[in-house]
C-alpha cells in the first residue's frame, strides 16, 4: 500500500482467497484491505494514539439517514455527552479532493451537527470548526487534542 502522510502504524493483515484484510481494532474485525480502507485506518489510529481520542468513543462507518436516503460516515468520533465532535470522510490517496467531497461531508453534518470537520486522502488533510448556527466553517491548521478527561 502507498506510504500516505501520516504517523506509521504497525496492522495486523492477513491474505485470504488472494485479498488482503487489515484489522479494524475500533470494530473488532478483519476487513478488506482497499486504498480508503488503508486511509481509514490510518486516520483512526491517528485520532486515537496520536490526538488521545478514546476507541470507545469512535464510530466507523456509522449509517446515517439524510432525507430518505442511508449513508455511512467512514469515522465519527463522540464527545463524552454521546455527540458527534468529530466527522472524517476518507478517499483513497489518488482522488482528488474537491468541492464535492466538501459538500458530502458538510450534507452529513447536517445530520450529525458535529463541531469538527476532517477530510483526507492520507496525501491532503483538511480540519475545519463548524458554527452549526449560522452555517459556516473556519479552517484550521489541525484537530484539537482530546481534552475530554482532563481537569
Amino acid at each position: 500500500m502507498q506510504r500516505l502522510n501520516l504517523p506509521t502504524y504497525h496492522f495486523k493483515i492477513k491474505s485470504k482467497e488472494n485479498k488482503q484484510f487489515i484489522f479494524d481494532s475500533v470494530r473488532k474485525k478483519y476487513v478488506i484491505l482497499t486504498p480508503e480502507e488503508w486511509v481509514r485506518q490510518h486516520v483512526m489510529q491517528f485520532l486515537i494514539q496520536y490526538k488521545k481520542y478514546p476507541a470507545s468513543l469512535t464510530a466507523v462507518e456509522k449509517e446515517l439517514k439524510l432525507h430518505t436516503r442511508k449513508k455511512r460516515t467512514d469515522i465519527v468520533i463522540y464527545n463524552t455527552h454521546a455527540t458527534p465532535e468529530i466527522i472524517v470522510e476518507c478517499k483513497r490517496p489518488n482522488v482528488k479532493i474537491t468541492q464535492d467531497t466538501f459538500d458530502q461531508i458538510a450534507r452529513y453534518n447536517m445530520a450529525l451537527n458535529a463541531k469538527y470537520l476532517m477530510i483526507t486522502n492520507g496525501i491532503n488533510h483538511y480540519f475545519c470548526i463548524m458554527d452549526n448556527e449560522k452555517e459556516t466553517y473556519t479552517f484550521l491548521r489541525d484537530l484539537p487534542e482530546c481534552d475530554y478527561f482532563k481537569s
